[in-house]
């Protein structure tokens, strides 16, 4: 499913509150699995992988750890929803994420 997600620069927006809008550029749908732990260092198991949605749980050793929920909704449109631990605290939030167009070089 993350592989239909269209590389690109991505507006990642928290749902529900008026925070700041984050902004990413995406090379693969996969980046937006640990949003709050970034980086390639992670152990990843996907509990569900189907047509328009994913959930994989993630632990990265001495970093925290995660679980992420992507629903697709078009190649440019998904819903993360994800939680878990970062830097000894807990953390909970549900983004919509928005490709808004190629990365800068």
């Amino acid at each position: 499913m993350l592989d239909q997600l269209q590389p690109g620069h991505w507006e990642l927006r928290l749902r529900d509150t008026a925070g700041p809008v984050r902004s990413v550029c995406v090379h693969d749908g996969r980046e937006l699995i640990q949003l709050r732990h970034p980086g390639p260092s992670c152990e990843r198991y996907i509990v569900d992988d189907g047509d328009k949605d994913v959930t994989v749980q993630y632990t990265c050793r001495g970093r925290g750890y995660g679980r992420t929920h992507i629903r697709r909704e078009s190649a440019q449109l998904a819903q993360i929803e994800t939680q878990g631990i970062a830097e000894a605290l807990p953390f909970n939030f549900v983004v919509e994420a928005r490709r808004t167009g190629d990365c800068s070089a």
